[in-house]
């Protein structure tokens, strides 16, 4: 459950997940840099686009405090 000021969504995050291979996920959750690396490698060759698929539960707790 999200606490009542969360301002990020874990179901819209997964969600962004889906195109996560152009950064869309981890511009949501505020870390710009690796957005826009994950936007000119396809999620690091898709690789690190997998591997997001179980770190998107801690971006998005770091990303309410």
């Amino acid at each position: 459950m999200n606490p009542p000021n969360d301002t990020h969504s874990l179901l819209i995050g997964y969600i962004l997940w889906i195109f996560g291979f152009m950064g869309a996920h981890r511009f949501y959750y505020g870390k710009q840099i690796t957005g826009t690396i994950w936007f000119f490698t396809l999620g690091l060759r898709f690789i690190g686009w997998i591997v997001d698929l179980f770190l998107i539960p801690s971006m998005d707790r770091e990303a309410a405090l």
